[in-house]
């Protein structure tokens, strides 16, 4: 399995187009910021995540790029804690890049990152390892800005829990519908942000 995931990255990464002149060579920095916290009279769960995301340019449309991150959480039911996790984050990724008209490019990306966690109060421990594949737009607003978005159109992998004590558990995931639900037909994890070049 790990062996597919590799191949259809380098795949990915050895086609070649024509894109913006002049980005090989360019390093470029994003990232993932996110926090949330819901309250239900004494019970509270909160949760974040820092993931910074830096990358260079190896041609003038293909980027190759990696994150490195922390997502953290809380369960609090009154005042006793039921859940307390911390979970590592890599994630390499690949981009490929078509010049739609001026500054405005369409890019197809693929990832496969790698989590390993903790439960400091259950003990117990997770692991994943997935592929994704996320299509995009990419605007360059000037030489050291560009404005971007993207939605998983696909998702394979794998993950495990690790109990104190007890058997453990791997499952294996697969999604191909990038919708939310087969009813909605609304994109399902869009995303939109900034990426600084330098």
């Amino acid at each position: 399995m790990k062996k597919l995931f590799l191949l259809a990255g380098f795949a990915l990464m050895s086609l070649t187009a024509n894109a913006q002149e002049g980005l090989k060579g360019a390093w470029w920095a994003a990232g993932q910021v996110s926090f949330s916290s819901d309250k239900a009279g004494d019970d509270k769960s909160t949760s974040n995540m820092i993931l910074p995301i830096v990358g260079t340019f190896i041609s003038p449309s293909v980027t190759v790029g990696a994150g490195v991150g922390v997502i953290s959480g809380k369960t609090e039911v009154g005042s006793v804690t039921t859940s307390e996790t911390s979970t590592f984050v890599v994630k390499p990724l690949v981009r490929k890049y078509w010049n739609i008209k001026g500054g405005l490019f369409f890019y197809g990306q693929a990832a496969l990152p790698v989590t390993f966690g903790k439960d400091k109060v259950a003990d117990s421990k997770t692991s994943s390892f997935s592929l994704e594949l996320a299509p995009g737009f990419d605007y360059f607003v000037n030489k050291w800005l560009t404005v971007e978005t993207s939605f998983t159109i696909f998702n394979v992998g794998t993950s495990t829990f690790t109990p104190d004590s007890g058997d453990k558990t791997t499952s294996f995931d697969f999604n191909a519908n990038p919708m939310n639900s087969i009813g909605d037909r609304q994109l399902g994890s869009l995303q939109v942000g900034v990426k600084f070049l330098f």
